[in-house]
């Protein structure tokens, strides 16, 4: 093989006179305010799921974790389904669109649950509608820029996205504060709704730069199992298998205080370390982005993979004490800013162009099931061991993740150099 086989796990970088569009065009920001708003709507009652959950409803931290996993398993295997309708540039409009009308109201409609089991179905099925539009609108992104820009452009769209992140806890606390935790949820319908608007002002702005070309529907997973593409969604498996939901570090955070703060402020203070970590996602997305469009996208990932060792590390040793919390949140927010970005952006340069939507689609399954099986499996260790054990067996898992992805870019250099 030679230096230019697509083998190797490491993107070429495209040449910079490639393509003469700016990466900021009217479908990325229409997109990108999408991303915001959708997101400001669905962490409301993620921030307010551990309180909810556990001091409303009485449930265990196993079921917390269950629900979680659940929820974002269902999600990913919606996105499969949602990548085979994205690889059509004309359906995945349709799709994103009323995926996100779907995720506003089933989302918003948990403060309506007054048991666990209500709040499993309504969650999983919100995740399932927020599961199918991904591809979709993973898949116009990608055609709204050149190859070359992917990763300011993922950078961006993640970026608006942890912003909502910050937006969306704020407002929980807010709305906790005036209608109470049921209130809250209910309402995190209005920005999920005004999502759907701004998908609606990208979609618009795209029609002109997609190709009008109908495809049936047609699930793809083998070919895209080989060659360097094969390889990152390798890496990304065992990395996917470590990472715990956020929820749970939440929980963590929230546990530790009650015992001096009561159930209330230890509540508000778990909220207020979310809003911290998404601080770090947002502020290092685009930086990633760049980044991944310089040097790489498995270089960027290890980088985010790390960090999380060090977050799960903290959150296995610390005790009621701020600093080193804060610092976990941190170091797990800089690394989800930096492991997202890599993953959109490396996968869409990597998958063929008519093949996008199902390669997003598998992207989602691997980072679902995994987590899927990291969350249901942290749960159980915190429930019948110690949430302490859960965090230190996630750091291990996250030492395995980063040692597979040096393995894995390893091979691919030996290939492209053979």
């Amino acid at each position: 093989m030679t230096a230019a086989d697509p083998a190797s796990i490491e993107p070429t970088p495209p040449s910079p006179a490639a393509g003469s569009r700016p990466w900021l065009t009217k479908g990325v920001t229409g997109i990108g305010v999408a991303s915001l708003l959708a997101d400001v709507g669905h962490e409301i009652p993620t921030a307010l799921l551990a309180s909810f959950m556990t001091v409303i409803l009485g449930a265990p931290a196993a079921a917390l974790g269950f629900v979680e996993g659940l929820s974002d398993a269902i999600s990913g295997f919606a996105k499969l389904a949602g990548g085979a309708l994205a690889d059509d540039p004309q359906r995945r409009r349709r799709v994103a669109l009323g995926g996100y009308v779907a995720t506003a109201i089933l989302s918003a409609s948990v403060g309506l649950a007054t048991t666990a089991w209500q709040v499993a179905v309504l969650r999983s099925s919100a995740w399932a509608a927020r599961g199918i539009r991904g591809p979709a609108r993973n898949a116009l992104l990608a055609d709204a820029v050149e190859p070359r820009s992917f990763g300011r452009a993922y950078g961006f769209e993640r970026a608006l996205d942890n912003a909502g992140a910050i937006i969306g806890p704020l407002l929980a606390i807010a709305l906790v504060a005036a209608v109470g935790i049921r209130g809250a949820i209910l309402l995190s319908v209005i920005p999920g709704l005004l999502a759907a608007g701004a998908i609606a002002y990208a979609i618009n702005n795209l029609r002109a730069e997609t190709p009008r070309e109908h495809r049936p529907i047609r699930l793809v997973i083998r070919p895209l199992l080989h060659g360097r593409l094969g390889r990152l969604l390798g890496a990304i498996t065992v990395f996917e298998l470590a990472n715990v939901a956020t929820s749970l570090l939440i929980l963590r955070a929230t546990e530790l205080f009650i015992p001096s703060m009561g159930a209330d402020r230890a509540a508000i203070t778990g909220i207020g370390l979310y809003v911290g970590y998404n601080v770090a996602a947002t502020v290092v997305s685009f930086p990633a982005g760049r980044a991944v469009d310089a040097v790489g996208g498995p270089r960027v990932l290890g980088v985010g993979i790390a960090l999380f060792a060090v977050s799960y590390a903290l959150l296995a040793v610390t005790g009621p004490d701020l600093v080193p919390l804060a610092l976990a949140f941190i170091a797990a927010g800089v690394g989800i800013g930096a492991v997202e970005t890599a993953e959109n952006a490396t996968v869409a340069s990597a998958a063929p162009e008519d093949k996008r939507g199902s390669a997003f689609g598998l992207l989602a399954v691997i980072q679902a099931g995994g987590d899927l099986v990291a969350s249901a499996v942290a749960g159980l260790v915190w429930t019948f061991v110690a949430p302490a054990a859960a965090f230190g067996l996630a750091f291990v898992a996250m030492v395995v993740a980063l040692i597979a992805l040096a393995a894995g870019t390893r091979r691919g250099a030996g290939a492209a150099g053979s």
